[in-house]
């Protein structure tokens, strides 16, 4: 009896040798492939039958996510009325293993009458479906990681990965930044984290403990506790951040047994504390807070005029981790 793990070896074997087996190919087609997407003022309309659909629909989301609009694009649906959603100035991707399925070819001729460039995946390029199009990349793969070498296993993995190549070359091409990707992604992570600025979730106003500098601890205790945040920033008479008292602070002078009450705040306060400014990602603060092992940063603007107080939890409340 065959032992799974040596079968899946095998699988892995064959469909990375069939991966490495593009690099060979590449050649001026992927180029021209690219320029064309590039220079288009449409979409990418995406198609493909079975197996080869579900790749297309995964580059469709691939090409979308990454600054290139797209669409998936079912043949059988266009050839029952869906071929509307194309314009003349639109760009297909098609991808097909077998380049002879019926439901592609019954689109080329509505394609060509809009005057639109037809980019083929080729699982073969010598196929009719590879002959009518505009542009063939080559995705063939020697055999299947199937013993029969029937289930599209090798060249679907072969397809997908070309796709990715095409989606990454456009990506970088078009300058595609984190922040590109984020404003397309707002409800991950990712978004969260490049989207979300300090100003968004900083305390303001009167959930700002302040204090001016001639005040005792003691004052500053009664401000710093209707804040709820464990610490005051204390401001010069110019209004720009003098330091800052935090809940640490008490405590150290709490284990030294003397009385500070009566203490001027500027005695005991943390001068020069740590700051980020308004419109900082909130991943800087996480990075912030991490390096220094603080849990609340002053938000100052450039003048060092303190605008807000954001804390750890506001970032953790955030959903950023």
């Amino acid at each position: 009896m065959e032992i799974s793990r040596d079968i899946a070896r095998d699988v892995i074997r064959k469909e990375a040798d069939a991966v490495a087996g593009l690099l060979e190919r590449l050649d001026d087609n992927f180029d021209r492939a690219v320029e064309v997407i590039l220079k288009t003022t449409g979409r990418v309309i995406v198609t493909g039958m079975g197996k080869s659909g579900i790749i297309g629909k995964k580059i469709a989301a691939t090409f979308s996510s990454t600054g290139t609009p797209a669409i998936f694009l079912h043949p059988a649906e266009a050839i029952h009325g869906d071929l509307g959603i194309v314009t003349g100035r639109d760009i297909v991707l098609a991808v097909s293993k077998s380049g002879d399925t019926a439901e592609l070819h019954q689109l080329i001729p509505a394609f060509k009458r809009l005057g639109i460039t037809i980019i083929l995946l080729a699982g073969k390029v010598d196929s009719p479906m590879a002959q009518r199009s505009d542009i063939v990349i080559d995705c063939s793969v020697p055999s299947e990681a199937c013993p029969n070498n029937l289930v599209p296993t090798s060249s679907s993995t072969a397809a997908v990965v070309m796709g990715d190549a095409m989606a990454i070359a456009l990506f970088r091409r078009r300058g595609f930044s984190p922040e590109d990707f984020a404003m397309l992604h707002p409800g991950g992570a990712l978004g969260r984290r490049l989207l979300l600025r300090v100003s968004d979730v900083m305390h303001t106003g009167d959930k700002m403990p302040v204090v001016s500098k001639d005040k005792t601890v003691l004052e500053t205790l009664i401000i710093m506790s209707r804040g709820r945040l464990g610490t005051a920033v204390v401001l010069n008479d110019d209004g720009t951040m003098a330091g800052i008292f935090t809940d640490g602070d008490l405590r150290r002078l709490s284990e030294r047994g003397e009385s500070f009450f009566d203490r001027p705040i500027t005695d005991v306060m943390m001068k020069n504390p740590r700051t980020i400014l308004p419109d900082a990602i909130l991943d800087e603060v996480l990075a912030k807070c991490e390096k220094f092992k603080i849990t609340v940063l002053v938000v100052v603007d450039p003048a060092n005029h303190p605008v807000g107080i954001i804390h750890l939890h506001d970032v953790l409340q955030s959903k950023l981790v």
